[in-house]
């Protein structure tokens, strides 16, 4: 018997999660009151059940509710019941955004601002987050994403790390993104803007990559890389991080960081406990001047 209480912020993707976990086979209810969700949890637990894979979503439209799901959690245990918690999360700013985009009210907002409901929103699950087995930001992810991460996570055997890593390229030319956790200048490696016959082309053509590794400073630092954020990520993951995102930047975004991103992600992809992607921001603004 698989239980997992699907919980999170508004405008998260809680409702795509039960989604997706559906059309994995798990028997999905939503909003019950909370009297109701130790009652559900029970039958579902009940040998007679003909589930064996459920999942409910809670979330703060119980209204003051909500705290009692500390006691259901707590008297589940007790029982010996074995619950999962999957707490779906996004940056303030990215919510605040989806909300304005859809035109709906936050549920705590009480008619007033958004930022508000979201704040107390935040505070009333904090103890959820906090006991959660496992947590998706879904500030970077595309719904295809959410649904390989989820996939992995319920309908696999393979460890999850619990962690999204982004590795992202871009130009200093056009500024630092302001997302980056770790940012690394890769300018000191040979250009091949320089080069007249790779001027044209991208890091995503095996002549940029072959002349930007063809440099045994570029291997070095690659293999330092690697390393590094090998290192990183199980102390990250034990910190409670959750999204993590790599930013390698050169001058205009085209070719070494661009081709050091695209090494750095397929080495990170090989680590299936790991939720990873890689983007290339300024790959095409130069050809679209």
């Amino acid at each position: 018997m698989r239980f997992v209480i699907v919980t999170g912020m508004s405008g998260a993707g809680k409702s795509t999660a039960l989604k997706i976990l559906e059309d994995a086979g798990y028997f999905c209810a939503d909003n019950l009151p909370m009297p109701l969700v130790e009652k559900f949890a029970e039958l579902a637990f009940t040998p007679e059940s003909e589930y064996n894979k459920v999942a409910l979503g809670v979330d703060v439209r119980s209204g003051r509710e909500i705290a009692g799901m500390q006691g259901v959690l707590e008297h589940l245990g007790i029982h010996g019941y074995i619950c999962e918690i999957l707490f779906l999360d996004a940056a303030d700013t990215v919510l605040l955004k989806r909300f304005k985009e859809t035109r709906r009210s936050h549920p705590l907002a009480r008619g007033g601002r958004i930022e508000d409901g979201i704040a107390r929103e935040r505070d009333a699950l904090m103890f959820l987050k906090r006991q959660a087995d496992y947590i998706l930001d879904t500030s970077t992810l595309l719904t295809r994403e959410l649904r390989s991460e989820i996939e992995k996570i319920f309908a696999g055997s393979r460890k999850f790390g619990n962690i999204f890593i982004t590795v992202l390229s871009f130009g200093f030319k056009y500024g630092i993104p302001a997302d980056c956790d770790l940012v690394f200048d890769v300018r000191f490696l040979p250009n091949p803007y320089y080069v007249e016959e790779l001027k044209p082309k991208t890091g995503l053509e095996r002549e940029v990559q072959d002349y930007v590794l063809g440099f045994s400073v570029a291997r070095q630092f690659l293999a330092k890389l690697e390393d590094m954020v090998e290192f990183l990520l199980p102390n990250y993951v034990a910190e409670g991080k959750n999204q993590l995102v790599i930013g390698i930047g050169c001058t205009g975004g085209q070719h070494r960081s661009v081709t050091l991103a695209e090494q750095l992600y397929a080495h990170l992809a090989q680590h299936e406990e790991y939720g990873t992607k890689v983007e290339h921001r300024d790959l095409r603004r130069d050809r679209s001047l």
